[in-house]
């Protein structure tokens, strides 16, 4: 008779219970035990932000199956025959006699379990910042579901009035957003010159313009001195230019840390971004011991570099892996990730994939073009909202490198077609006849995507000349004078305009009306739009008509993010 396999696992929370799944349709037979710290399992911890924010009022939807059964040790052994042992700390691993000690948090009772393959899924721990008053009353992470829990009842008391949330990424975006559903004043602080930094400045830029527009106050280029506080309780954040904000809460959320303690103590090597080396198999430098999850690095598919992933959907992959590995050998792997996000932001939303811009400068990448595309998801007719896509791509091979996108639009959809463009190794020449569905109530008949794959490409071909906002406001700044041409009609204007000094021609009248522009040749010329399409329709016309210098402001007025007159 065969020797029934015995396979445990360390953390409860996404990948660890992955594997374990994972595990158990590889062998009916096998013995399979998961250790988890915390008294829930399987916590849909992305989920969170949005139970604080009133999303949804049943706790126990954080915890359950697509079918409302709760994931408890109960489910567990039941459904799967998995031993679940909640709030027990896995406290040592031995490697030569493979066991994992463990205690018992709430009876302080100590075990050794015995394992032939193990699975480390430790997770990671918020970052703090190190600054006095850290441990007042009122500060808190949105980590875990303790935390959850904490909020959810001051969003439902309604007494607090104001707080700020430190930190401008996913989960600080996210929170902001929770916070003022529950109708309390939000001030989010980051220390970058921007907010979600996996974006290019102007993108993220426009993100903070639609936080702002919800009521919330952002604080960028300025970090915490202090947290201030009465009698235990916080009352104010400091900043370290000296400014006080009175609050009564205070969230951090400055990204996360792997919990590498227990693989590190245990001799496992510990990789130069900080997390658990892993290989494709997600096995560690012990054979017999595998990582997954938020405590691991993995290698970033564009550059090779090792890289910190702390995101759900990867950790339930590498989980399924490790899961399937540790029971019938090496067969599956986790290749890495081109790191795609995507957040929430009231009701807009922003996220990428790839490298940005200025990713891809820092990875080495010296030859790259970038395009900016504003227009809509659908026909007008079928309300219609509007998308803000950057593409960045390789100039010799035309190779996509990355994408980020924003606005109240299908955003999803837009991230999702990049990301498998990224990882199939996919051109621009590729996309601009992609065959991807179409019909009014979903797509433009020339998706959003193939749009912004038409305009880059017309880019590399020098059939446009583009120009971001952040050029022009620069060359504004400078003293300099471009000749600045909207193409839109009279009403359109009188709603909405930059007041940067722009003449009014609209595009239908544009050949009748040459004279009106500067008769030098070779005068810069910046032509725009609501989204540049009648910007690019006059530029081009200006070429035709002898103009050398004619630019095209990329994505109009609808991605400038700077204040407009109107």
């Amino acid at each position: 008779m065969a020797q029934v396999k015995r396979i445990v696992v360390i953390g409860g929370s996404a990948a660890g219970p992955k594997a374990a799944a994972r595990a158990r349709r590889m062998d009916e037979d096998a013995e399979i035990t998961i250790i988890q710290k915390d008294a829930d399992l399987s916590m849909a911890s992305c989920g969170y932000p949005y139970y604080v924010g009133g999303v949804f009022d049943d706790r126990r939807m954080l915890l359950s199956t697509p079918a409302g059964v709760v994931r408890d040790p109960n489910f567990f052994m039941n459904a799967k025959n998995i031993a679940a042992k909640t709030e027990t700390e896995a406290i040592s691993i031995d490697r030569v006699g493979k066991t994992v000690g463990c205690k018992n948090r709430r009876t302080g009772e100590t075990e050794s379990l015995t394992y032939d393959k193990l699975i480390i899924a430790t997770g990671a721990t918020p970052r703090l910042p190190p600054v006095p008053g850290i441990n007042l009353a009122g500060v808190t992470t949105l980590q875990s579901m303790q935390d959850a829990d904490y909020l959810r009842a001051i969003r439902d008391e309604r007494k607090i009035k104001k707080a700020v949330v430190v930190g401008g990424g996913l989960i600080g975006v996210e929170t902001c957003e929770a916070m003022e559903l529950a109708g309390i004043k939000i001030t989010i602080i980051e220390l970058l010159p921007q907010l979600l930094t996996f974006l290019d400045w102007e993108m993220a830029k426009l993100v903070e313009n639609h936080v702002r527009s919800r009521n919330a106050d952002v604080i960028t280029e300025s970090g915490v001195a202090a947290f201030l506080g009465e009698n235990g309780r916080l009352t104010a954040v400091k900043l370290q230019n000296g400014t006080e904000l009175p609050c009564e809460l205070a969230v951090v959320a400055i990204g996360v840390t792997p919990n590498t303690k227990l693989a590190r103590e245990a001799g496992l090597h510990i990789g130069k971004a900080g997390g658990i080396s892993v290989d494709a198999f997600m096995q560690t430098s012990d054979p017999d011991i595998y990582a997954v999850g938020d405590c691991v690095e993995v290698p970033h598919l564009i550059t090779g570099n090792k890289v910190l992933a702390p995101l759900g959907d990867l950790a339930n992959l590498q989980g399924r892996v490790a899961g399937e590995n540790a029971m019938v050998g090496n067969v599956a792997t986790f290749p890495g990730t081109i790191q795609t996000g995507i957040c929430k932001v009231f009701d807009y939303a922003a996220g990428s994939t790839g490298l940005s811009e200025k990713m891809a400068l820092q990875a080495g990448f010296e030859e790259i073009e970038c395009a900016i595309n504003a227009s809509p998801d659908k026909p007008g007719f079928m309300g219609a909202k509007m998308l803000i896509t950057k593409l960045v791509v390789e100039k010799s091979s035309g190779r996509i490198l990355g994408a980020q996108c924003v606005g109240p639009g299908d955003v999803s959809k837009q991230l999702a077609q990049w990301a498998m463009a990224i990882k199939g190794r996919l051109t621009v020449e590729d996309m601009v006849n992609a065959d991807l569905p179409y019909a009014p109530p979903f797509s433009l008949a020339i998706d959003h995507a193939i749009a912004t794959a038409h305009i880059i490409e017309n880019k590399l071909k020098g059939r446009m000349r583009g120009i971001t906002a952040a050029e022009v406001k620069k060359k504004i700044e400078n003293g300099e004078k471009p000749f600045l041409l909207d193409t839109r009609g009279p009403d359109e204007y009188e709603e909405m305009r930059l007041g940067i000094g722009e003449a009014l021609i609209p595009m239908g009248v544009l050949r009748k009306r040459l004279h009106e522009l500067p008769q030098d040749k070779d005068a810069e010329i910046i032509c725009f739009c609501k989204i540049s399409l009648r910007g690019y329709e006059a530029a081009r016309l200006l070429e035709g008509k002898g103009w050398r210098n004619a630019k095209v402001l990329e994505g109009g007025i609808m991605a400038w993010p700077f204040a407009r007159e109107k």
